[in-house]
């Protein structure tokens, strides 16, 4: 096996976050290069030892005293002793994305039965403490390269967030208002995170929800139970009863008005219905008609202003305001 002279790692991109040499056989007066941003650290038996800052060193028992404590590094120059060296990166990477790969499924109580949640935003991180971000995070695997360092910490990251829009669901918030508060939801999470990043060596230098949504499927679904809401809340308005014990009233004096077999007393339901309010019967009849035309004319216009409010909301699109609005004002 051939032994290595320099060990260094020169990354053509600051998106690694460990990197492993290659080479486990090393050799004192090797020269070890450690660049700006980086941190090299000896592993031996799945143990982060000896730790260097950026520079270049020639290996030494001198400077590997963790090393040469664990193994009693050989005299001579020539002799190899096994050892890993992984080099960790510590400067900051910003604008990591990160997004839910499956919905989240939770139960909205706002308007009573289950959404699927999808989230995604940008996400930065410094590793501080590089052997424990080593340990805890690569450990003893033969292989922890980039995606799969930035795969587990987006678990990480999928699961607090699935755990904090779920308690905001609890608390009331619904899916049609929660990007309202998606300031207050970023914070929230990133605090959470932050106390979970530190104990793996990392600080969470930035996190942000940039957008809450569900499938159209669902919110065309949730447009269309609403829109019913308010046609039911609307027709919970008109008193059934009264309307149309008004409506009899006046069919019965109508034929009785109407009927030949008794003049007299159709010519009198006749006078009281022409005069209207110039006899009590026409009187009565005709505060009841007045009284529900002024009804109708309020209903219509607390209609027209809901059917406003939830285009506003996005309840409902451009398409039906115009074909209910143009329906409310055909009534009138």
């Amino acid at each position: 096996m051939a032994f290595i002279d320099v060990i260094k790692h020169e990354s053509p991109s600051d998106e690694y976050f460990v990197w492993k040499h290659p080479n486990e056989q090393i050799k004192l007066a090797s020269q070890l290069v450690v660049g700006e941003g980086q941190k090299a650290i000896f592993v031996k038996d799945g143990q982060a030892l000896d730790v260097f800052e950026p520079g270049k060193y020639t290996l030494e028992t001198g400077n590997l005293p963790l090393i040469n404590k664990l193994i009693n590094l050989p005299f001579g120059g020539d002799t190899p002793f096994p050892a890993e060296v992984w080099y960790v990166a510590t400067t900051v990477k910003r604008d990591l994305k990160w997004g839910t790969s499956n919905p989240i499924q939770l139960l909205d109580k706002t308007i009573g039965f289950p959404v699927s949640v999808r989230a995604f935003g940008q996400w930065g991180v410094k590793i501080v403490d590089p052997k424990s971000f080593l340990m805890q995070i690569v450990g003893s695997q033969e292989i922890a390269d980039d995606t799969k360092i930035h795969s587990y910490l987006i678990g990480e990251i999928i699961q607090t967030l699935s755990d904090t829009i779920a308690d905001n669901f609890k608390k009331g918030i619904s899916i049609l208002e929660i990007n309202a508060d998606l300031n207050k939801l970023s914070k929230q999470s990133a605090g959470d995170l932050s106390d979970l990043f530190n104990k793996y060596g990392l600080e969470l230098v930035n996190f942000n929800i940039e957008n809450i949504n569900i499938p159209d499927g669902e919110l065309k679904k949730i447009q269309e139970v609403m829109h019913k809401t308010f046609e039911a809340k609307e027709f919970s308005k008109v008193d059934i009863n009264s309307n149309y014990a008004t409506m009899k009233s006046f069919e019965i004096m109508s034929d009785a008005a109407n009927n030949e077999s008794d003049g007299s007393m159709g010519a009198t339901l006749q006078a009281g219905l022409g005069l209207g309010a110039g006899l009590p019967l026409g009187q009565q009849m005709g505060q009841q008609m007045n009284t529900g035309q002024q009804e109708n004319q309020q209903s219509v216009h607390e209609k027209l202003s809901n059917l406003k409010k939830l285009l506003d909301d996005g309840l409902i699109t451009e398409e039906q305001f115009k074909e209910k609005q143009a329906k409310l004002v055909e009534d009138l």
